[in-house]
């Protein structure tokens, strides 16, 4: 009875590798079509420039914010990384030392783990307050204490 359940992922998951390789073939296929043709070649650079542009700016914004800010910065480099070398490689760069530090902190004891993860609640949370004090005026912690004191 679990085998069949085994077999059943196995058979999705295999079909969502085939599924995901054909939308990269259809996506590299189109590509190389626009390449083919200078006009369209300048114009995937810039469209694709400018896209990568948006969202990479949209990204720095949003880093001081909580939120997937870097993320949102990372997916911008990696639409620029479809047509310019020099972003494929700082991708590259990042990938590497993004795993590099989730495998060191996997290697880490429960203690470790536990105070890198405090640091970053405590930056986040940093970060966030200072964001809507300076962004929306508001004194979080003042009411905060405020409301302690009076209830």
């Amino acid at each position: 009875m679990n085998g069949g359940a085994e077999r059943e992922e196995t058979a999705v998951a295999v079909s969502e590798r085939r599924d995901h390789a054909r939308w990269r073939r259809r996506i590299s296929t189109t590509l190389a079509l626009i390449r083919a043709n200078p006009t369209g070649r300048v114009a995937l650079k810039i469209i694709i420039g400018v896209l990568g542009a948006i969202v990479v700016c949209v990204g720095i914004v949003l880093i001081p914010l909580p939120g997937p800010g870097w993320l949102i910065v990372i997916a911008g480099l990696g639409i620029w990384a479809v047509e310019f070398h020099w972003a494929k490689r700082l991708l590259g760069f990042t990938r590497r030392h993004v795993y590099g530090w989730a495998n060191w902190v996997k290697r880490q004891s429960l203690a470790v783990r536990f105070v890198i993860g405090s640091v970053g609640i405590v930056f986040v949370s940093a970060v966030a307050l200072f964001s809507i004090k300076h962004s929306l005026g508001i004194d979080v912690i003042a009411r905060v204490l405020h409301y302690l004191a009076t209830h």
